[in-house]
């Protein structure tokens, strides 16, 4: 698999009714399909970045207090428009900012959260076709996002700046070459033959 997940253990235990302190909640969502109730406690988290990436033990006082990122529901909406409506960008962004110098295969948005975008960028190594090398990169906003509106402006200001910096234009007095300041990570590197 090639995105974030978790794995969660821990214990399902029946919901005591006379304890519950929203019971009357738990049985109008859950009564038309089930007589009883249980909850899930968690032991344990594994957090798996994904890609071959990230896994670590998440502290489970940490998991149950996070908040979901504010584009999680909206996510894979915009990584679909942006693979599908946006190739030609995606081609500028790795050759101008993600500084791929190999014939490009593929490039692809694999991840949007409110930090910035994952994308994967597959290009041939070498002379042969059949090599191919997959690099993960993380291209952070330069501000956290705070609505898919916010996230739509900074994804079409990374994509401006690769085609400004592909175009050879600079910015004002100080030489500075577009995408300069756009902060990037090579997170994952993997060889196919």
């Amino acid at each position: 698999q090639d995105v974030s997940r978790c794995s969660l253990t821990g214990m399902i235990e029946q919901i005591d009714p006379k304890t519950a302190m929203d019971i009357d909640a738990i049985r109008m969502r859950y009564s038309i399909t089930h007589a009883y109730a249980d909850q899930f406690g968690p032991l344990q988290d594994l957090f798996v970045g994904g890609f071959g990436v990230l896994a670590k033990w998440v502290d489970v006082e940490e998991y149950q207090s996070a908040a979901p990122d504010i584009l999680a529901m909206e996510a894979s909406e915009i990584v679909g428009r942006l693979n599908r409506d946006h190739k030609e960008d995606l081609r500028l962004t790795a050759t101008h900012l993600l500084n791929v110098e190999t014939e490009i295969e593929k490039v692809q948005v694999t991840n949007v959260d409110r930090l910035g975008v994952d994308i994967r960028v597959t290009s041939q190594k070498g002379a042969r076709r059949n090599k191919l090398l997959t690099d993960e990169f993380r291209i952070g906003f330069r501000i956290p996002v705070l609505s898919v509106e916010d996230a739509k402006s900074e994804v079409l200001k990374i994509f401006q700046e690769a085609w400004e910096k592909g175009n050879g234009y600079t910015w004002d007095a100080d030489d500075e070459l577009p995408g300069s300041t756009v902060p990037v990570m090579k997170i994952a590197a993997d060889d196919l033959e």
